[in-house]
């Protein structure tokens, strides 16, 4: 059967492309060829894409106003799998000297999962676990 769709990119309306930009390549080393100038931006990092547009120019080019949420958004949150329960620790504190805010810091679940939430700067929830001891 033919595949009708193939999910490949979450898009990110931010505050500050620049800062969302510099967060995203130094705390887990997404790749962009953005100018710093037009407001579309595209960062991969491997085969994940994440797309950036500024909110205030996403209302304009759709004519319409949105409510963002204010603080910790969490609608969605963006998942990142590390080798072992270590690297999610080691990970939580990069994020953190990169300019995240903590929301959990490493926890080791019942259901074998170690895991960590922190926000990125337009406050969106991320995730990075390990179920490798």
């Amino acid at each position: 059967m033919k595949e009708r769709f193939k999910f490949n990119t979450v898009g990110l309306f931010t505050r500050d492309n620049k800062a969302t930009v510099d967060f995203y390549t130094k705390t887990f080393g997404f790749t962009t060829d953005w100018d710093g100038i037009q407001p579309n931006v595209e960062m991969t990092l491997g085969e994940m894409r994440i797309i950036l547009f500024p909110r205030d120019a996403f209302e304009q080019m759709v004519s319409r106003k949105f409510q963002y949420p204010e603080g910790f958004n969490g609608t969605v949150e963006l998942a990142f799998d590390v080798p072992t329960f270590a690297d999610v620790d080691k990970e939580y504190q990069h994020a953190l000297a990169n300019g995240a805010a903590s929301v959990l810091p490493p926890t080791t679940e019942p259901w074998g999962q170690r895991t960590c939430y922190v926000a990125d700067p337009d406050g969106n929830l991320i995730e990075i676990g390990s179920f490798n001891e």
